[in-house]
């Protein structure tokens, strides 16, 4: 079983910020994205990113990283992992993340609950790239066909898909986790 961290295992400070200033202009929306991208890949500086954001929307640099460290933990998903698929699975996460938010975002119960975890910035490549998968899937020893991979990015559970994996778009935890029961038979 393999989760994405933001807007599945938390809300999504980065999301709300992009909806709130980006939305309504399509070219900074894009050039929001490219700069996210870049940093999520290790190639640009979370400071030079989120000094970036603070120019492109008025709000301070700490304002900008407090909102993005401010996602709150799916709790309730958290809780099905570590009550119904912790001892059955192997748990993975996989992010894109400019920076180790983790001990942030998460109690240290809820990291443990994490057989191995994969940050694009550690790594050099974000999802949808096929490496951003094969890091996870190597990282936990097991192949793509027998993974269970969770996002909230369509365009990520197709890439998934692509390699193998069963994938579930998470739009609602509740959906989320009776999908989660029909292909685990948990």
């Amino acid at each position: 079983m393999i989760f994405d961290c933001f807007g599945v295992l938390t809300s999504d400070g980065w999301k709300q910020i992009r909806e709130e200033y980006f939305a309504h202009d399509e070219r900074q929306m894009q050039h929001a994205l490219d700069i996210d991208r870049a940093v999520n890949a290790g190639y640009m500086e979370f400071k030079a990113f989120t000094k970036e954001i603070s120019g492109m929307t008025g709000l301070t640099q700490d304002e900008v990283i407090d909102r993005i460290g401010k996602s709150v933990p799916n709790t309730i998903l958290l809780t099905y992992i570590r009550d119904e698929l912790k001892s059955r699975f192997q748990i993975g996460m996989l992010s894109n993340a400019a920076d180790n938010w983790l001990d942030v975002l998460f109690e240290p119960a809820q990291l443990r609950l994490f057989d191995q975890i994969v940050l694009s910035y550690q790594i050099g490549a974000v999802k949808p790239d096929p490496a951003a998968y094969q890091a996870i899937t190597n990282k936990l020893g097991v192949l793509p066909e027998e993974c269970i991979f969770v996002d909230d990015q369509q365009r990520y559970c197709t890439a998934a898909e692509e390699l193998g994996m069963k994938a579930i778009y998470h739009d609602d935890t509740h959906q989320t986790i009776a999908r989660l029961k029909e292909l685990a038979h948990a």
